[in-house]
């Protein structure tokens, strides 16, 4: 049994692909030991039966699920139903080639432990995408490797075409939605070696996408699952925390230097106030929202770097108070609100993907 290969595809009204699929993935696996385990949303064209009849000549087994909908729900499905030791998981509709299984396979005999099968290493392609749809690949992409770093190491973390032990996700807390399940594997996996392999992403030729404009909501609200289940949102919140002790700070220190203590002038007592808020900013980051990141750079490197990305978060509160005063009409005091959000986010994104890299 640590031997056997099992497959899962997720289907939906699939029927006009199923067989050439299946032949092309006995193809691809000859020689090895495998099982095709087809996880069916209750289709109404007929692709459990074709999946079903397909049984008397391949290893296929067919589970159709009457009440649950969702392909990344199907595959932990498939994960639990799954008999192998390596689970790989495509789509049925062919856009990933079979015949990248050879080399998954490959990558995981060789010790991997997560092989994807990427579209964004050397040698992987994405065939007949528009520029819409390449943006919108790589702005979910962006968006994982900003919001959720442990994903970085993976070029392609939206992937729906990859290969791994069955240990990965053996007690695993998996909890998808919508489509990207790999992106759950990699936060949630227990794995020490991922690896990827190229591959060209082909154009769909029968059947209909089941991609829609919701499907882009939905990962929004996935992201923002993972991110308060890896703790990413709670390092925001401290973040934000942080941000307002800086305002006590600065008003503060403001307060003593103009008025109180020394009575220095407006500029000079601002800017000390400034540069003191942010120092203090950064050393309660350091220590208590990014402590788990400081590792690999050097205390005055992150204190620069800060420094800069606080500076020019500034320049943005400014920039956006200024033009939403003078130029739309907005009242001045929710014109400020608006920027120090907008410059809050900027300094919390910038300095995760930055300077606690």
């Amino acid at each position: 049994m640590d031997k056997l290969i099992s497959v899962i595809i997720p289907t939906y009204n699939e029927k006009e692909n199923l067989e050439p699929l299946v032949e092309q993935v006995s193809w691809a696996l000859a020689g090895e030991a495998y099982e095709i385990v087809f996880i069916d949303d209750n289709s109404r064209d007929g692709t459990a039966e074709l999946a079903q009849a397909l049984a008397n000549k391949y290893p296929v087994r067919v589970i159709v699920r009457k009440t649950e909908r969702g392909l990344a729900s199907a595959v932990v499905h498939g994960f639990a139903q799954a008999r192998g030791d390596l689970l790989a998981v495509m789509d049925a509709d062919l856009q990933h080639p079979p015949a990248v299984l050879r080399d998954m396979v490959r990558a995981a005999r060789d010790g991997a432990d997560l092989v994807v099968a990427s579209r964004y290493v050397e040698g992987g392609s994405c065939e007949g995408w528009g520029l819409t749809r390449r943006v919108i690949s790589k702005g979910a992409i962006f968006l994982a490797h900003l919001l959720l770093p442990r994903t970085r190491h993976i070029a392609d973390p939206m992937a729906g075409f990859f290969l791994l032990r069955k240990s990965v996700v053996e007690g695993a807390a998996l909890k998808p939605s919508g489509y990207k399940i790999l992106l759950e594997v990699l936060l949630m996996g227990k794995y020490d070696r991922a690896v990827e392999v190229p591959y060209s992403f082909r154009v769909r030729e029968k059947g209909e996408s089941k991609l829609k404009a919701r499907t882009q909501i939905d990962y929004l609200k996935h992201l923002l699952s993972l991110m308060k289940r890896t703790g990413e949102l709670w390092r925001f919140v401290k973040f934000a925390l942080v941000g307002a002790s800086g305002i006590v700070v600065n008003e503060g220190l403001l307060w003593l230097l103009h008025e109180q203590l020394v009575n220095l002038t407006l500029a000079l007592a601002n800017g000390i106030s400034i540069e003191t808020s942010i120092i203090t900013n950064f050393a309660l980051n350091d220590f208590f929202t990014f402590r788990d990141r400081r590792a690999g750079r050097h205390f005055l490197l992150r204190l620069g770097r800060f420094n800069l990305v606080s500076l020019l978060g500034a320049g943005v509160n400014l920039g956006l108070t200024l033009l939403l005063t003078n130029v739309f009409g907005v009242l001045a005091l929710l014109s400020n609100l608006v920027g120090i959000a907008i410059a809050m986010l900027w300094n919390y994104l910038v300095n995760l993907g930055w300077t606690w890299k």
